[in-house]
């Protein structure tokens, strides 16, 4: 096969002509190759030379007018970008690891077996720059072939591309994941045999896949690839306990690991927010602790939104996600998934809506596709009662919301009033006071404006004996 009319801008033509003054060949390698047979956009260039990485990168960047290339001496590698190109240049290298590392000791070597070293046969996958056979495609493990059967399979024997390269088998999921490849079933096999091997790999890089696995659009398929492997097991054992189902007395509950994959799906065909789908991964994370079989009720999980919440902080941070307003965002929608959803089972007040629009701020709108994804039922009379019943809560929300303005309100009158009004300094009274005008305003007691707030100010502090300041 030869892709030269797909590969005419000038870079390519540049990187041939400075290999060829420097006696070298050069080849793109890689993602950008896979990418162009798949008609995926692609502005990464691997290239792979047979001489010096480092020295046909100055060559082409002098050619190209490029005036910074950022060169890593101990890697042998270099990279500058140029117009909207990412390039990274690199000589052909072969590698051997150590049992209890992912480092490899990296040598000289030829393009074979620099293609050798890849993952998969579909990014072992190389273009000639070179004339007379410019474009022409390099495939000695037959990656077009697996790419056009959807198959995703390792250059070398799995087992020792796995166990050198654990991050590879999440990679194997990821690429499936994503491109809707199968894994060879002797590769699947192997990804089983290793999968304790990825705890040599750091977190950061694990839950990297992990983030891209999340972001497609049906990552469903992913997560049960890698319980299925073993992986899950080994690096996020909260989720694996979600699986299976227990029956007492006939009774049986849902099985929480499907139910959630089912809930993120739904999320994703409404959302490509990350931290929204991290929120339906981890929605029903605290039922294990939380479950418990009751005779005349069956199966309960009673608090396992305040107990999920609280998980949260900790699986963040063993996960190496970050613990900022991400982690705070995912807390809140575990905390409250449960609350619109609970609505439409009972007489919708005012109060309560009043509450949820507080508590749910600006993250209502994020809140309210959440629990619309975790509407999940076999029975599919039960999920439209449901989703009627939750349009109608919608209804209400908006409705209350124009009315009375509440989400994201502060009380009319700050503490610094209520201090000044009753001579006070900071202290437990001032919260009293303050906690009461809102909960006053949120229950419908007073309207949500200052004299209203005011004068119930004043009847709490009298509730409180304090006299006001002259």
């Amino acid at each position: 096969m030869n892709l030269s009319r797909e590969i005419q801008h000038k870079i390519f033509k540049v990187i041939g002509q400075e290999a060829e003054r420097l006696n070298s060949r050069a080849y793109v390698i890689g993602g950008f190759v896979r990418d162009l047979i798949l008609k995926r956009g692609c502005i990464d260039i691997d290239v792979v030379t047979d001489q010096d990485g480092i020295q046909l990168a100055e060559a082409c960047a002098k050619a190209l007018k490029v005036h910074k290339v950022d060169i890593f001496k101990n890697f042998g590698t270099a990279h500058f970008r140029y117009e909207d190109w990412d390039i990274e240049f690199v000589g052909a290298r072969k590698e051997s690891y150590a049992s209890h590392s992912r480092k490899p000791a990296v040598e000289a070597g030829t393009l074979y077996e620099d293609q050798m070293r890849r993952d998969f046969t579909i990014n072992a996958l190389a273009l000639s720059l070179m004339s007379p056979d410019f474009g022409e495609l390099v495939d000695p493990f037959n990656g077009l072939q697996d790419m056009q059967s959807k198959v995703l399979r390792t250059p070398l024997q799995a087992d020792i591309t796995y166990s050198d390269d654990p991050l590879r088998m999440m990679r194997a999921i990821r690429f499936s994941t994503q491109l809707g490849f199968e894994i060879e079933a002797d590769s699947f096999e192997a990804i089983k045999r290793n999968a304790s091997r990825i705890k040599i790999v750091s977190m950061e890089r694990v839950v990297s896949e992990l983030n891209k696995i999340i972001a497609t659009p049906k990552p469903s398929s992913g997560f049960i690839k890698l319980f299925e492997s073993g992986l899950l097991q080994e690096f996020f054992p909260e989720m694996v306990k979600l699986h299976g189902v227990e029956i007492k007395n006939g009774v049986g509950h849902k099985d929480n690991f499907y139910h959630t994959l089912q809930v993120l799906d739904n999320l994703c065909e409404m959302s490509d927010d990350l931290w929204l789908r991290w929120s339906a991964i981890l929605h029903d994370i605290a039922k294990p602790p939380t479950k418990k079989f009751i005779p005349e009720e069956g199966w309960t999980f009673h608090g396992h939104e305040d107990l999920g919440a609280r998980m949260v902080p900790g699986i963040f941070k063993r996960l190496k996600l970050p613990l900022d307003k991400h982690m705070k965002f995912v807390q809140k929608m575990v905390l409250l998934h449960l609350r619109p959803i609970a609505l439409t089972k009972e007489e919708i007040t005012d109060s309560a809506m009043r509450r949820l629009l507080f508590e749910a701020g600006d993250d209502l709108d994020k809140l309210l596709l959440l629990c619309n994804a975790d509407i999940t039922s076999k029975n599919e009379n039960k999920v439209r009662k449901y989703l009627k019943n939750y349009i109608l809560v919608q209804e209400r929300l908006a409705e209350v919301e124009e009315h009375d303005r509440i989400r994201n309100f502060q009380p009319p009158v700050t503490g610094e009033m209520i201090m000044k009004t009753f001579g006070l300094v900071p202290g437990r009274e001032v919260g009293i006071i303050k906690n009461a005008i809102k909960d006053a305003i949120l229950d419908g007691q007073i309207h949500n404006n200052f004299e209203e707030a005011f004068a119930f100010m004043l009847e709490q502090g009298d509730g409180l004996g304090l006299k006001r300041t002259p």
